[in-house]
């Protein structure tokens, strides 16, 4: 193989069950350095308990999502943000609604699945993860455009370990 050439792997993912989820939460568990991510909304606890110890150990994350999804019931982006992530929303109108997210620079998630407990649970949605530099760079360049556009969530309020911490 010329020195130039990558052998590109790529794995795809399919819902409803907990295929895709574990994708997600390996990604994010397997990542060095940072993660970009740039979804719809989250709500599965399960994945944002996988960004907040990622956040923890050390990794650069940046969150965008969508404004209006915000502030749904169960949405967890507040809970990213109080835990003192980066997070940043569209100002439109209409939605943000893209669903990926990039590891290290390396490797891309994406696809129809929304990072929900209802999409691994009910809906037939699907995962690409693939580490195609040229895709990765796609994305990547995407999401900085974005990330450059939207708006700085800022959150004033405490995170759910914190409100936790003060009633014991």
């Amino acid at each position: 193989m010329h020195p130039h050439q990558q052998k590109i792997t790529s794995h795809a993912f399919f819902s409803p069950g907990d295929d895709c989820l574990n994708a997600i939460i390996e990604c994010i568990d397997d990542a060095q350095e940072s993660i970009k991510i740039c979804v719809f909304t989250i709500s599965d606890n399960r994945i944002t308990e996988a960004v907040i110890r990622a956040y923890k150990h050390g990794k650069r994350i940046k969150i965008i999502t969508d404004n209006d999804k915000l502030y749904d019931a169960g949405s967890d982006i507040r809970e990213l943000a109080a835990h003192g992530l980066e997070v940043r929303t569209d100002k439109a109108r209409s939605h943000m609604h893209h669903k990926f997210a990039i590891f290290d620079e390396a490797r891309v998630l994406t696809g129809s699945y929304n990072w929900t407990r209802n999409a691994a649970m009910h809906n037939h949605e699907n995962v690409l993860v693939t580490d195609n530099f040229s895709i990765v760079q796609d994305y990547s360049q995407e999401f900085d455009k974005l990330w450059k556009s939207m708006m700085t969530y800022n959150f004033g309020g405490k995170s759910r370990d914190e409100l936790g911490q003060e009633e014991e």
